[in-house]
């Protein structure tokens, strides 16, 4: 049987390495909050280079199953991720414009549709629906007037702010982590009394005598 001890250590390290891990996003992520420019080109680079590994994946997957029903099919989805890895990675400023465009009207619709179906449906949520609408036609709309500059900004502040609530996410979660291991080894090593085993006493709980 393992060890208390030497499991609650391993434990307690692996809650530190989140810990850590957590720090580094949340570093990289107000990083990326000053220098929203270069946080947009790299969070479409690393889009480009995922699609790119993930078609050349799936290609050769699609290989290993040619004799079955659906070769063909994987086959072009992995030509489509291949080819739109390339493009992205060769021309990430375009990209990024493009993706820019297509946020902005996401907001925008997705605005429209909160309010028009709070004003219509006026059920129990209807002003927080009501100003989620608000806020998110606003939001496109700002976008949508600032483009194409705006494209120079808004992905890298969406993805800057993922990588700082992940890192302040992992973060609580090690630190929570750690803080439960060193609860259940004080526990294990006093005992359920809070006291530590007295070394004169027997397993009866008695004195030994002389």
């Amino acid at each position: 049987m393992a060890d208390p001890a030497v499991e609650g250590r391993r434990l307690s390290r692996s809650f530190g390495r989140l810990v850590l891990l957590g720090t580094l996003l949340v570093v990289a992520g107000l990083v990326g909050l000053v220098y929203t420019g270069v946080a947009t080109l790299t969070s479409m680079l690393l889009f480009g280079w995922l699609l790119l590994v993930g078609g050349i994946v799936g290609l050769l997957h699609a290989i290993e199953s040619r004799g079955s029903n659906y070769f063909w099919l994987a086959v072009v989805v992995a030509a489509l991720n291949i080819a739109a890895g390339v493009v992205v990675i060769r021309h990430p400023h375009g990209t990024a414009e493009a993706l820019t465009m297509f946020a902005a009207l996401l907001f925008l619709t997705g605005g429209l549709f909160r309010l028009v179906g709070s004003v219509v449906v006026r059920g129990p949520q209807f002003g927080w629906t009501l100003l989620q609408g608000a806020f998110g036609l606003l939001l496109g709309l700002l976008v949508l007037f600032d483009w194409p500059h705006s494209s120079l900004y808004v992905l890298g502040l969406f993805f800057s702010l993922a990588l700082l609530f992940d890192g302040l996410g992992l973060i609580a979660i090690g630190v929570g982590g750690r803080r439960i291991v060193s609860l259940v080894s004080d526990r294990t090593t006093t005992g359920p009394s809070g006291e530590l085993p007295d070394a004169s006493t027997g397993g009866d709980g008695n004195q030994s005598k002389s």
